[in-house]
Protein backbone atom coordinates (compact mmCIF):
# COMPACT_ATOMS: atom_id res chain seq x y z
CA UNK A 1 0.00 0.00 0.00
CA UNK A 2 1.10 3.11 -1.08
CA UNK A 3 2.11 6.03 1.78
CA UNK A 4 -0.24 8.84 2.03
CA UNK A 5 0.84 11.54 0.52
CA UNK A 6 2.92 14.05 2.93
CA UNK A 7 3.02 11.71 5.61
CA UNK A 8 6.43 10.84 6.60
CA UNK A 9 8.22 7.70 6.44
CA UNK A 10 9.74 5.61 9.22
CA UNK A 11 12.95 7.19 8.86
CA UNK A 12 11.71 11.11 8.38
CA UNK A 13 12.91 12.31 5.52
CA UNK A 14 10.24 14.11 4.24
CA UNK A 15 10.04 15.87 7.06
CA UNK A 16 13.33 16.87 6.94
CA UNK A 17 13.55 18.55 3.58
CA UNK A 18 10.63 19.68 4.83
CA UNK A 19 12.10 21.20 7.53
CA UNK A 20 15.42 22.01 5.56
CA UNK A 21 13.20 24.01 2.84
CA UNK A 22 11.51 25.84 5.56
CA UNK A 23 15.28 26.96 6.86
CA UNK A 24 16.13 27.63 3.64
CA UNK A 25 13.27 29.75 2.47
CA UNK A 26 13.05 31.40 5.99
CA UNK A 27 17.08 32.66 5.73
CA UNK A 28 16.18 33.64 1.89
CA UNK A 29 13.52 35.33 3.28
CA UNK A 30 15.60 37.27 5.73
CA UNK A 31 17.88 37.92 3.36
CA UNK A 32 15.47 39.59 1.23
CA UNK A 33 14.29 41.75 4.17
CA UNK A 34 17.30 42.95 4.88
CA UNK A 35 18.12 44.40 1.78
CA UNK A 36 15.48 45.69 1.58
CA UNK A 37 15.55 47.60 4.59
CA UNK A 38 18.83 48.42 3.26
CA UNK A 39 17.46 50.17 0.21
CA UNK A 40 15.03 52.13 2.00
CA UNK A 41 17.98 53.58 4.82
CA UNK A 42 20.15 54.16 1.67
CA UNK A 43 17.59 56.23 0.62
CA UNK A 44 17.39 58.46 3.44
CA UNK A 45 21.23 59.12 4.01
CA UNK A 46 22.58 62.07 3.84
CA UNK A 47 25.52 62.37 4.30
CA UNK A 48 27.78 60.85 1.64
CA UNK A 49 30.64 58.74 3.96
CA UNK A 50 27.85 57.48 6.06
CA UNK A 51 26.25 56.12 2.52
CA UNK A 52 29.32 54.45 1.38
CA UNK A 53 30.05 53.02 5.22
CA UNK A 54 26.28 51.62 4.86
CA UNK A 55 26.84 49.51 1.77
CA UNK A 56 30.27 48.20 2.30
CA UNK A 57 29.16 46.81 5.53
CA UNK A 58 25.54 45.64 4.15
CA UNK A 59 27.45 43.62 1.32
CA UNK A 60 29.61 42.07 4.13
CA UNK A 61 26.63 41.06 6.15
CA UNK A 62 24.29 39.93 2.96
CA UNK A 63 27.18 37.59 1.88
CA UNK A 64 29.02 37.17 5.10
CA UNK A 65 32.39 38.44 4.10
CA UNK A 66 35.10 39.05 6.14
CA UNK A 67 36.33 42.29 4.62
CA UNK A 68 35.46 44.51 1.42
CA UNK A 69 36.35 47.83 -0.17
CA UNK A 70 34.41 50.01 -1.58
CA UNK A 71 35.45 51.99 -4.95
CA UNK A 72 34.03 55.14 -6.54
CA UNK A 73 35.01 56.36 -10.04
CA UNK A 74 36.88 59.69 -10.26
CA UNK A 75 38.75 60.73 -13.40
CA UNK A 76 38.98 57.44 -14.96
CA UNK A 77 40.46 56.07 -11.60
CA UNK A 78 39.07 53.46 -8.72
CA UNK A 79 39.21 55.42 -5.90
CA UNK A 80 39.64 53.80 -2.63
CA UNK A 81 36.41 55.23 -0.34
CA UNK A 82 35.82 52.51 2.51
CA UNK A 83 37.96 49.71 3.34
CA UNK A 84 36.80 47.19 6.18
CA UNK A 85 38.41 43.80 7.53
CA UNK A 86 37.01 42.70 10.40
CA UNK A 87 39.74 39.82 11.15
CA UNK A 88 42.59 42.57 11.30
CA UNK A 89 40.33 45.17 12.96
CA UNK A 90 40.92 47.56 9.97
CA UNK A 91 38.39 50.48 9.69
CA UNK A 92 39.15 53.53 6.68
CA UNK A 93 37.27 55.90 4.90
CA UNK A 94 33.88 56.45 5.96
CA UNK A 95 33.16 57.57 9.60
CA UNK A 96 36.36 56.04 10.88
CA UNK A 97 38.05 59.19 10.96
CA UNK A 98 41.08 57.05 9.14
CA UNK A 99 42.21 57.51 5.81
CA UNK A 100 42.85 54.84 2.86
CA UNK A 101 46.54 55.11 1.83
CA UNK A 102 46.10 52.96 -0.48
CA UNK A 103 46.62 54.97 -4.66
CA UNK A 104 43.60 54.88 -6.84
CA UNK A 105 43.55 52.40 -9.27
CA UNK A 106 43.48 53.37 -12.93
CA UNK A 107 41.30 52.33 -15.76
CA UNK A 108 43.55 52.90 -18.51
CA UNK A 109 47.77 53.54 -18.63
CA UNK A 110 49.40 56.26 -20.00
CA UNK A 111 48.67 55.52 -23.57
CA UNK A 112 45.22 54.94 -23.19
CA UNK A 113 44.97 50.78 -22.97
CA UNK A 114 42.92 49.38 -20.54
CA UNK A 115 43.71 48.00 -17.51
CA UNK A 116 42.76 44.90 -17.32
CA UNK A 117 45.08 43.30 -14.79
CA UNK A 118 43.81 44.36 -11.84
CA UNK A 119 39.93 42.58 -10.91
CA UNK A 120 38.54 46.00 -9.67
CA UNK A 121 39.51 47.69 -13.23
CA UNK A 122 38.40 44.71 -14.96
CA UNK A 123 34.92 44.61 -13.44
CA UNK A 124 34.62 48.16 -14.44
CA UNK A 125 35.78 48.36 -18.05
CA UNK A 126 33.38 44.89 -18.52
CA UNK A 127 30.94 45.96 -16.92
CA UNK A 128 31.11 42.44 -15.46
CA UNK A 129 30.93 41.03 -11.71
CA UNK A 130 34.24 38.52 -10.61
CA UNK A 131 33.62 35.77 -8.54
CA UNK A 132 37.02 34.64 -7.93
CA UNK A 133 37.71 31.58 -5.24
CA UNK A 134 40.76 31.63 -4.88
CA UNK A 135 43.36 34.42 -5.52
CA UNK A 136 46.48 32.42 -5.25
CA UNK A 137 45.29 29.91 -7.90
CA UNK A 138 43.32 32.31 -10.35
CA UNK A 139 45.05 33.22 -13.51
CA UNK A 140 44.89 36.17 -15.70
CA UNK A 141 44.53 38.63 -12.73
CA UNK A 142 48.22 40.65 -10.80
CA UNK A 143 47.49 39.88 -7.01
CA UNK A 144 50.74 41.14 -6.15
CA UNK A 145 49.79 43.78 -4.08
CA UNK A 146 47.10 40.97 -2.33
CA UNK A 147 50.06 39.04 -1.25
CA UNK A 148 52.27 41.57 -0.20
CA UNK A 149 49.56 43.04 1.84
CA UNK A 150 49.00 39.33 3.15
CA UNK A 151 52.95 38.97 4.21
CA UNK A 152 52.83 42.24 6.06
CA UNK A 153 49.99 41.05 7.88
CA UNK A 154 49.77 37.40 8.59
CA UNK A 155 46.33 37.19 6.42
CA UNK A 156 45.79 35.02 3.73
CA UNK A 157 43.42 37.17 0.88
CA UNK A 158 41.42 33.89 -0.55
CA UNK A 159 37.87 34.20 -1.81
CA UNK A 160 36.77 37.69 -4.01
CA UNK A 161 33.60 38.96 -5.47
CA UNK A 162 34.13 41.85 -7.41
CA UNK A 163 30.64 43.90 -9.01
CA UNK A 164 30.54 46.71 -10.54
CA UNK A 165 28.27 49.34 -9.92
CA UNK A 166 25.73 51.90 -12.60
CA UNK A 167 23.58 54.13 -11.98
CA UNK A 168 20.05 54.90 -13.66
CA UNK A 169 21.58 55.82 -16.94
CA UNK A 170 24.13 52.90 -17.43
CA UNK A 171 27.19 54.20 -16.36
CA UNK A 172 29.95 52.65 -14.00
CA UNK A 173 30.53 55.06 -10.72
CA UNK A 174 31.92 52.74 -8.87
CA UNK A 175 33.08 49.20 -7.69
CA UNK A 176 31.96 47.15 -4.82
CA UNK A 177 34.97 44.25 -3.84
CA UNK A 178 34.04 41.48 -1.25
CA UNK A 179 36.90 39.75 0.34
CA UNK A 180 37.03 36.08 1.94
CA UNK A 181 33.42 34.80 2.53
CA UNK A 182 33.00 32.88 5.34
CA UNK A 183 31.34 29.49 5.77
CA UNK A 184 28.61 29.71 8.16
CA UNK A 185 28.83 26.44 9.73
CA UNK A 186 32.65 25.78 9.91
CA UNK A 187 33.70 29.53 10.30
CA UNK A 188 36.62 28.85 7.75
CA UNK A 189 37.22 30.55 4.20
CA UNK A 190 35.11 29.53 1.43
CA UNK A 191 34.15 30.96 -2.03
CA UNK A 192 31.19 33.20 -2.69
CA UNK A 193 28.07 31.10 -4.32
CA UNK A 194 25.72 31.79 -6.38
CA UNK A 195 23.41 33.55 -4.26
CA UNK A 196 25.93 35.94 -2.65
CA UNK A 197 27.00 37.39 -6.33
CA UNK A 198 23.08 37.97 -6.92
CA UNK A 199 22.64 39.33 -3.39
CA UNK A 200 25.72 41.71 -4.04
CA UNK A 201 24.71 42.84 -7.47
CA UNK A 202 21.06 43.66 -6.36
CA UNK A 203 22.59 46.01 -3.36
CA UNK A 204 25.22 47.29 -5.87
CA UNK A 205 22.23 48.44 -8.27
CA UNK A 206 20.41 50.04 -5.07
CA UNK A 207 23.85 51.63 -3.97
CA UNK A 208 24.47 53.08 -7.74
CA UNK A 209 20.88 54.96 -7.52
CA UNK A 210 21.31 56.21 -4.44
CA UNK A 211 25.43 57.39 -4.36
CA UNK A 212 24.64 59.14 -7.83
CA UNK A 213 21.20 60.61 -6.13
CA UNK A 214 23.20 61.53 -3.34
CA UNK A 215 25.65 63.48 -5.63
CA UNK A 216 23.06 64.64 -7.54
CA UNK A 217 21.72 66.71 -4.54
CA UNK A 218 25.43 67.93 -3.63
CA UNK A 219 25.59 69.40 -7.18
CA UNK A 220 22.36 71.14 -6.93
CA UNK A 221 23.28 72.42 -3.26
CA UNK A 222 26.71 73.61 -4.53
CA UNK A 223 24.93 74.96 -7.21
CA UNK A 224 22.11 76.99 -5.31
CA UNK A 225 24.81 78.19 -3.19
CA UNK A 226 26.99 79.48 -5.51
CA UNK A 227 24.02 81.30 -6.62
CA UNK A 228 23.08 82.92 -3.11
CA UNK A 229 27.03 84.19 -3.52
CA UNK A 230 26.55 85.39 -7.17
CA UNK A 231 23.86 87.62 -5.55
CA UNK A 232 25.82 88.43 -2.39
CA UNK A 233 29.07 89.32 -5.28
CA UNK A 234 26.37 91.73 -6.81
CA UNK A 235 25.96 93.62 -3.72
CA UNK A 236 29.60 93.49 -3.03
CA UNK A 237 30.58 94.97 -6.57
CA UNK A 238 27.58 97.33 -6.23
CA UNK A 239 28.63 98.19 -2.85
CA UNK A 240 31.70 97.17 -1.07
CA UNK A 241 30.65 98.36 2.34
CA UNK A 242 27.45 95.73 2.13
CA UNK A 243 29.57 93.32 0.96
CA UNK A 244 31.54 91.89 3.72
CA UNK A 245 28.16 91.95 6.15
CA UNK A 246 26.78 89.22 3.45
CA UNK A 247 29.07 86.73 4.36
CA UNK A 248 30.00 87.74 7.96
CA UNK A 249 26.58 87.84 8.99
CA UNK A 250 25.87 84.03 8.49
CA UNK A 251 29.28 83.27 10.25
CA UNK A 252 28.25 85.25 13.35
CA UNK A 253 24.78 83.87 13.25
CA UNK A 254 26.18 79.81 13.20
CA UNK A 255 28.18 80.76 15.52
CA UNK A 256 25.77 81.84 18.04
CA UNK A 257 23.18 79.04 17.35
CA UNK A 258 25.82 76.39 18.22
CA UNK A 259 26.23 77.97 21.45
CA UNK A 260 22.61 78.22 21.87
CA UNK A 261 22.52 74.19 21.06
CA UNK A 262 24.77 73.43 23.21
CA UNK A 263 23.13 75.02 26.46
CA UNK A 264 22.31 72.35 29.19
CA UNK A 265 20.38 74.65 31.54
CA UNK A 266 18.51 78.11 30.94
CA UNK A 267 15.51 78.93 28.98
CA UNK A 268 17.42 77.63 25.98
CA UNK A 269 18.26 74.48 27.27
CA UNK A 270 15.57 72.89 24.99
CA UNK A 271 16.72 74.27 21.79
CA UNK A 272 18.84 71.91 19.37
CA UNK A 273 19.67 71.73 16.04
CA UNK A 274 19.75 68.86 13.47
CA UNK A 275 22.22 69.05 10.59
CA UNK A 276 18.86 69.93 8.56
CA UNK A 277 18.33 73.03 10.99
CA UNK A 278 22.45 73.94 10.60
CA UNK A 279 22.00 73.99 6.44
CA UNK A 280 18.81 75.86 6.82
CA UNK A 281 19.85 78.25 9.14
CA UNK A 282 23.30 78.83 6.99
CA UNK A 283 21.15 79.40 3.80
CA UNK A 284 18.92 81.96 5.58
CA UNK A 285 21.78 83.97 6.80
CA UNK A 286 23.78 83.99 3.52
CA UNK A 287 20.27 85.40 2.16
CA UNK A 288 19.14 87.77 4.50
CA UNK A 289 19.65 90.78 2.92
CA UNK A 290 19.27 89.55 -0.89
CA UNK A 291 17.07 92.39 -0.89
CA UNK A 292 19.60 95.04 -0.98
CA UNK A 293 20.27 94.29 -4.74
CA UNK A 294 17.07 96.49 -5.11
CA UNK A 295 18.81 99.66 -2.98
CA UNK A 296 20.12 101.97 -4.89
CA UNK A 297 23.92 102.49 -4.46
CA UNK A 298 24.07 106.61 -3.98
CA UNK A 299 21.54 105.73 -0.41
CA UNK A 300 23.78 102.57 0.77
CA UNK A 301 27.33 104.34 0.17
CA UNK A 302 25.60 107.67 1.70
CA UNK A 303 28.91 108.16 3.95
CA UNK A 304 27.74 112.07 5.03
CA UNK A 305 24.92 113.99 5.39
CA UNK A 306 25.24 116.00 2.02
CA UNK A 307 26.63 113.37 -0.22
CA UNK A 308 23.97 112.23 -3.12
CA UNK A 309 26.52 111.67 -6.27
CA UNK A 310 29.10 113.90 -4.71
CA UNK A 311 29.36 115.28 -1.19
CA UNK A 312 28.19 118.88 -1.36
CA UNK A 313 29.97 119.78 1.63
CA UNK A 314 32.06 121.18 -0.84
CA UNK A 315 29.58 123.74 -2.23
CA UNK A 316 29.29 124.93 1.20
CA UNK A 317 32.67 125.33 1.60
CA UNK A 318 32.44 127.29 -1.54
CA UNK A 319 29.48 129.75 -0.09
CA UNK A 320 32.06 130.13 2.74
CA UNK A 321 34.76 131.53 0.65
CA UNK A 322 31.91 133.95 -0.98
CA UNK A 323 30.66 135.13 2.17
CA UNK A 324 34.56 135.98 3.03
CA UNK A 325 34.95 137.71 0.12
CA UNK A 326 31.83 139.88 0.68
CA UNK A 327 33.23 140.76 4.35
CA UNK A 328 36.55 141.36 2.98
CA UNK A 329 35.15 143.62 -0.09
CA UNK A 330 32.65 145.79 2.69
CA UNK A 331 35.81 145.95 5.10
CA UNK A 332 37.51 147.71 2.12
CA UNK A 333 34.75 150.21 1.42
CA UNK A 334 33.93 151.05 5.38
CA UNK A 335 37.75 151.30 5.64
CA UNK A 336 37.99 153.57 2.68
CA UNK A 337 35.55 155.80 3.69
CA UNK A 338 36.46 156.10 7.22
CA UNK A 339 39.95 156.67 6.21
CA UNK A 340 38.33 159.55 3.49
CA UNK A 341 36.92 161.18 6.38
CA UNK A 342 39.57 160.48 8.75
CA UNK A 343 37.91 158.83 11.18
CA UNK A 344 40.34 156.29 12.57
CA UNK A 345 38.17 154.57 15.14
CA UNK A 346 35.76 153.73 12.50
CA UNK A 347 38.51 152.37 10.42
CA UNK A 348 39.67 150.09 12.96
CA UNK A 349 36.62 148.73 13.42
CA UNK A 350 35.71 147.92 10.22
CA UNK A 351 38.83 145.64 10.39
CA UNK A 352 38.10 144.27 13.32
CA UNK A 353 34.00 143.55 12.54
CA UNK A 354 35.77 141.89 9.52
CA UNK A 355 38.13 139.61 11.48
CA UNK A 356 35.41 138.63 13.84
CA UNK A 357 33.33 137.59 10.86
CA UNK A 358 35.88 135.83 9.72
CA UNK A 359 36.80 134.07 12.62
CA UNK A 360 32.95 133.00 12.56
CA UNK A 361 32.42 132.18 9.34
CA UNK A 362 35.74 129.87 9.96
CA UNK A 363 34.11 128.48 13.37
CA UNK A 364 31.31 127.23 11.52
CA UNK A 365 32.46 125.44 8.47
CA UNK A 366 34.16 123.50 10.72
CA UNK A 367 31.05 122.79 12.78
CA UNK A 368 29.46 122.05 9.69
CA UNK A 369 32.36 119.75 8.38
CA UNK A 370 31.76 117.78 11.70
CA UNK A 371 28.12 117.75 11.66
CA UNK A 372 28.27 116.18 7.48
CA UNK A 373 30.09 113.36 9.02
CA UNK A 374 27.71 112.14 11.54
CA UNK A 375 27.29 110.22 14.86
CA UNK A 376 25.95 108.13 17.07
CA UNK A 377 23.14 111.30 18.00
CA UNK A 378 22.89 115.03 17.56
CA UNK A 379 22.09 117.29 20.36
CA UNK A 380 18.95 120.10 20.06
CA UNK A 381 21.56 122.95 20.07
CA UNK A 382 23.41 121.96 17.46
CA UNK A 383 20.65 121.21 15.05
CA UNK A 384 19.74 125.11 16.34
CA UNK A 385 23.11 126.15 15.43
CA UNK A 386 22.48 124.52 12.07
CA UNK A 387 19.55 126.38 11.53
CA UNK A 388 20.72 129.70 12.53
CA UNK A 389 23.84 129.24 9.63
CA UNK A 390 21.56 128.01 7.33
CA UNK A 391 19.39 131.64 7.30
CA UNK A 392 23.00 133.54 6.50
CA UNK A 393 22.52 135.28 2.82
CA UNK A 394 25.35 134.80 0.26
CA UNK A 395 25.26 136.56 -3.55
CA UNK A 396 24.28 133.49 -5.50
CA UNK A 397 25.64 132.38 -9.10
CA UNK A 398 22.34 134.71 -10.35
CA UNK A 399 24.10 137.81 -8.37
CA UNK A 400 20.79 137.92 -5.91
CA UNK A 401 20.57 137.32 -2.01
CA UNK A 402 20.18 133.67 -1.64
CA UNK A 403 19.37 131.41 1.58
CA UNK A 404 22.87 129.97 2.58
CA UNK A 405 21.93 126.48 3.04
CA UNK A 406 18.95 124.95 1.14
CA UNK A 407 15.61 123.57 2.51
CA UNK A 408 17.25 119.98 1.44
CA UNK A 409 20.92 120.83 2.89
CA UNK A 410 19.62 122.05 6.34
CA UNK A 411 17.40 119.16 7.08
CA UNK A 412 20.02 116.80 5.81
CA UNK A 413 22.75 118.49 8.56
CA UNK A 414 20.32 118.22 10.88
CA UNK A 415 19.36 114.81 10.72
CA UNK A 416 19.84 113.19 14.21
CA UNK A 417 21.55 109.68 13.97
CA UNK A 418 23.77 108.37 11.02
CA UNK A 419 23.98 110.57 7.74
CA UNK A 420 20.01 109.01 6.40
CA UNK A 421 17.09 110.90 6.05
CA UNK A 422 13.87 110.01 6.65
CA UNK A 423 13.33 109.21 3.28
CA UNK A 424 16.77 106.87 2.68
CA UNK A 425 16.29 105.13 5.81
CA UNK A 426 12.86 104.40 4.46
CA UNK A 427 14.64 103.54 1.14
CA UNK A 428 17.03 101.12 3.21
CA UNK A 429 14.72 99.50 5.37
CA UNK A 430 12.86 98.57 2.44
CA UNK A 431 15.63 96.17 1.32
CA UNK A 432 14.49 93.71 4.33
CA UNK A 433 10.84 93.95 2.29
CA UNK A 434 12.17 93.08 -0.92
CA UNK A 435 14.01 90.19 0.57
CA UNK A 436 10.79 88.41 1.90
CA UNK A 437 9.05 88.99 -0.91
CA UNK A 438 12.15 87.58 -3.04
CA UNK A 439 12.41 85.15 -0.85
CA UNK A 440 8.57 83.86 -0.37
CA UNK A 441 7.90 83.68 -3.90
CA UNK A 442 10.58 80.88 -4.12
CA UNK A 443 9.12 77.23 -4.29
CA UNK A 444 11.29 76.02 -0.84
CA UNK A 445 11.74 72.31 -0.49
CA UNK A 446 10.52 70.90 2.57
CA UNK A 447 14.19 70.98 4.36
CA UNK A 448 14.06 75.14 3.55
CA UNK A 449 10.45 76.24 4.20
CA UNK A 450 11.80 78.51 6.99
CA UNK A 451 14.25 80.36 5.31
CA UNK A 452 12.16 83.50 4.31
CA UNK A 453 11.35 83.93 8.76
CA UNK A 454 14.70 83.40 9.55
CA UNK A 455 16.19 85.86 6.85
CA UNK A 456 13.13 88.08 7.23
CA UNK A 457 13.04 88.64 11.11
CA UNK A 458 16.11 89.89 11.44
CA UNK A 459 15.40 93.35 12.15
CA UNK A 460 12.15 92.70 13.93
CA UNK A 461 12.60 93.65 18.03
CA UNK A 462 11.26 91.68 20.95
CA UNK A 463 8.79 94.30 22.11
CA UNK A 464 7.06 94.48 18.74
CA UNK A 465 8.35 98.10 17.58
CA UNK A 466 10.63 96.37 14.75
CA UNK A 467 9.77 96.31 10.92
CA UNK A 468 8.72 95.59 8.43
CA UNK A 469 5.73 93.40 10.50
CA UNK A 470 6.37 94.65 13.93
CA UNK A 471 6.51 91.08 15.70
CA UNK A 472 6.93 90.29 19.04
CA UNK A 473 9.43 87.88 20.86
CA UNK A 474 6.57 85.02 20.69
CA UNK A 475 5.97 85.51 16.95
CA UNK A 476 9.34 84.60 16.12
CA UNK A 477 11.54 81.59 15.72
CA UNK A 478 14.73 81.33 18.12
CA UNK A 479 16.72 81.35 14.77
CA UNK A 480 15.40 84.86 13.49
CA UNK A 481 16.17 86.29 16.75
CA UNK A 482 19.86 84.64 16.41
CA UNK A 483 20.06 86.58 13.44
CA UNK A 484 18.85 89.76 14.74
CA UNK A 485 21.61 89.83 17.34
CA UNK A 486 24.06 88.71 14.63
CA UNK A 487 23.06 91.40 12.43
CA UNK A 488 23.55 94.20 15.01
CA UNK A 489 26.70 93.53 16.44
CA UNK A 490 28.18 92.70 12.86
CA UNK A 491 27.12 95.93 11.54
CA UNK A 492 28.42 97.70 15.01
CA UNK A 493 32.36 96.60 15.09
CA UNK A 494 32.04 96.38 11.23
CA UNK A 495 34.91 98.41 9.53
CA UNK A 496 34.44 98.74 6.10
CA UNK A 497 30.90 101.13 6.82
CA UNK A 498 31.48 104.73 5.03
CA UNK A 499 29.69 106.57 7.69
CA UNK A 500 31.98 105.43 11.06
CA UNK A 501 34.76 103.44 12.31
CA UNK A 502 34.48 100.18 13.82
CA UNK A 503 33.81 99.93 17.34
CA UNK A 504 35.58 98.27 19.89
CA UNK A 505 34.26 95.48 21.61
CA UNK A 506 33.34 97.27 24.83
CA UNK A 507 31.57 99.92 23.23
CA UNK A 508 29.58 97.24 20.94
CA UNK A 509 28.46 95.37 23.71
CA UNK A 510 27.65 98.02 25.46
CA UNK A 511 25.36 99.30 22.90
CA UNK A 512 23.78 95.48 22.44
CA UNK A 513 23.26 95.29 26.03
CA UNK A 514 21.32 98.64 26.27
CA UNK A 515 19.37 96.85 23.24
CA UNK A 516 18.82 94.24 25.68
CA UNK A 517 17.62 96.43 28.23
CA UNK A 518 14.94 98.26 25.57
CA UNK A 519 13.50 95.25 24.18
CA UNK A 520 15.90 95.58 21.15
CA UNK A 521 17.04 92.44 21.03
CA UNK A 522 16.20 88.75 22.89
CA UNK A 523 17.60 88.74 26.68
CA UNK A 524 18.68 84.60 26.49
CA UNK A 525 20.49 84.58 23.30
CA UNK A 526 21.89 88.04 24.64
CA UNK A 527 23.38 86.35 27.68
CA UNK A 528 24.66 83.26 25.72
CA UNK A 529 26.79 85.91 23.36
CA UNK A 530 28.21 86.92 26.20
CA UNK A 531 28.46 83.98 28.56
CA UNK A 532 30.15 81.62 25.84
CA UNK A 533 31.95 84.31 24.34
CA UNK A 534 30.51 84.68 20.98
CA UNK A 535 31.60 87.86 20.91
CA UNK A 536 35.24 87.10 21.14
CA UNK A 537 35.49 84.12 18.74
CA UNK A 538 34.05 86.26 16.18
CA UNK A 539 36.24 89.07 17.17
CA UNK A 540 39.35 87.54 16.77
CA UNK A 541 38.77 86.28 12.99
CA UNK A 542 37.37 89.68 11.93
CA UNK A 543 38.40 92.45 14.27
CA UNK A 544 41.24 94.58 14.09
CA UNK A 545 44.15 94.50 17.10
CA UNK A 546 43.09 97.76 17.70
CA UNK A 547 39.30 97.02 18.31
CA UNK A 548 40.25 94.50 21.04
CA UNK A 549 40.21 95.86 24.20
CA UNK A 550 39.47 94.41 27.19
CA UNK A 551 35.65 93.84 28.33
CA UNK A 552 34.27 93.90 32.00
CA UNK A 553 31.60 92.09 31.73
CA UNK A 554 30.21 93.75 34.96
CA UNK A 555 30.08 96.61 33.31
CA UNK A 556 28.04 95.66 30.33
CA UNK A 557 24.23 96.93 30.73
CA UNK A 558 21.38 94.64 31.18
CA UNK A 559 24.17 91.00 31.42
CA UNK A 560 23.16 88.46 33.80
CA UNK A 561 26.02 85.99 34.42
Amino acid sequence: MTPQAGKARPDGRPARLAELQRSLESHFLSKLEYLNAIGIALSQERDIDKLLETILVAAKKLTRADGGTLYRLVDDKLQFEILRNDSLSIAMGGTSGNPVPFYPIPLHDKDGNPNLTMVAAYAALNDSTVNIADAYTEEGFDFSGTRNFDKRTGYRSTSFLTVPMKNHEGEIIGVLQLLNAVDAATGGVTAFGDEDRRLAESLASQAAIAITNRFLIQQLEVLFESLIELINTAIDDKSPYTGGHCKRVPTLTMMLAEAADAASEGPLASFQMTDKDRYELKIAGLLHDCGKITTPVHVVDKATKLQTIFDRIGLVDTRFQALKREAEVAMLRAMLAARGAGDAASEQRAREDYEAKVRQYDDDREFLRRTNIGGERMNPDDQARVSRIAQYTWSGPRGVPERFLSRDEEANLNIPAGTLNQQEREIINHHIVATIKMLEALPWPRHLVNVPEYAGGHHERMDGKGYPRGLTRGQMSVQARIMGIADIFEALTAKDRPYKPGKTLSESLSILGKFRENGHVDPDLFDIFVKDRVYLRYAQEFLDPEQLDEVDLSKIPGYRS
